[in-house]
């Protein structure tokens, strides 16, 4: 089995799908797509993304997109980080899979969310949707990401020698996952993701307030809630976790800390960039818009 990320490049083998998978890989073909698939994977650059999915829901193909191109509601916004995509689909919904599953149910095509917005959102809203989220404070997001958040084309930036045995901030005040935060949350987002000389995995530390007099069982209330019937959401509460726990998987794990004089609260949150932030989750979408058990294929 081989597999070429563009017409341009050589294919190049996939020894770890052998006998796994063996089928093969095939060029694009937008027509075959509508004529032939039930759910139709968008895994392609944004602006391909908002040509290639209106035909196909208009075809009545459901599609499951991971760029960001359907992710953004307000046309203001959207036109600001996704230009190509000049309007949303009728029945279009943002996967966020815990806290959309009735929207993902019945969608047409359902955007996967960003990898970073997803740690940080699944960290934020069983707060904000108690009412415990003080959002006139805003939100601080700290975030690290592997080598892998950057995609496949090579740079500089990901160079090996360039990367290991360093830290580096980028994207402050310009990365376009803000606007998802901003938009599922309400709230004014400082947002600054780092580049850590890891293959995959995100580590969020995020610092809000809380409203005042909210104390730390208010806090673990609120996730248990949000949480209890949630598979692939693991609560550590005062046991704060690590990337190495969720490498490889579809869990997101959240822990926290409180300090109650100060209305001061620091989630921490970690999750695979690959999994939970693109590819398992959007399977976890598939699985539900199917009716079938969200667990298949992932557990």
């Amino acid at each position: 089995m081989a597999m070429s990320s563009s017409a341009d490049s050589a294919a190049r083998p996939l020894p770890r799908l052998a006998r796994v998978w063996d089928g093969q890989v095939e060029p694009l073909n937008p027509a075959r797509l509508a004529s032939e698939t039930d759910v139709t994977f968008l895994a392609v650059p944004e602006q391909a993304a908002a040509q290639l999915a209106p035909p196909l829901v208009e075809a009545g193909v459901r599609v499951i997109d991971l760029s960001g191109a359907f992710r953004i509601r307000d046309a203001a916004a959207r036109t600001r980080w996704y230009p190509a995509t000049t309007a949303l689909p009728a029945g279009a919904a943002y996967g966020l899979t815990e806290f959309f599953k009735d929207e993902v149910r019945d969608a047409r095509l359902v955007a996967n969310p960003g990898c970073y917005p997803t740690a940080a959102l699944l960290s934020l809203l069983p707060l904000s949707r108690a009412g415990l989220l003080d959002v006139k404070a805003g939100v601080i997001v700290d975030a690290k990401s592997g080598i892998s958040g950057a995609g496949r084309a090579p740079s500089d930036r990901t160079h090996f020698s360039e990367n290991h045995g360093s830290v580096a901030a980028y994207g402050v005040f310009g990365h376009r996952h803000v606007a998802e935060m901003e938009q599922e949350l309400g709230s004014t987002v400082t947002f600054v993701p780092h580049l850590v000389p890891l293959d995959r995995g995100i580590l969020e530390t995020i610092y809000v307030r809380v409203v005042p007099g909210t104390t730390a069982a208010q806090v673990a209330d609120a996730y248990q809630t949000a949480y209890q019937n949630e598979p692939f959401v693991r609560l550590t509460g005062d046991a704060l976790p690590e990337i190495k726990h969720v490498a490889w998987t579809n869990f997101c794990d959240i822990g926290w800390r409180l300090d109650e004089a100060s209305s001061r609260l620091v989630v921490v949150s970690c999750l695979d960039n690959l999994v939970k932030g693109a590819a398992g989750q959007a399977l976890q979408n598939f699985n539900v818009a199917c009716g079938v058990d969200e667990r298949t294929g992932l557990l």
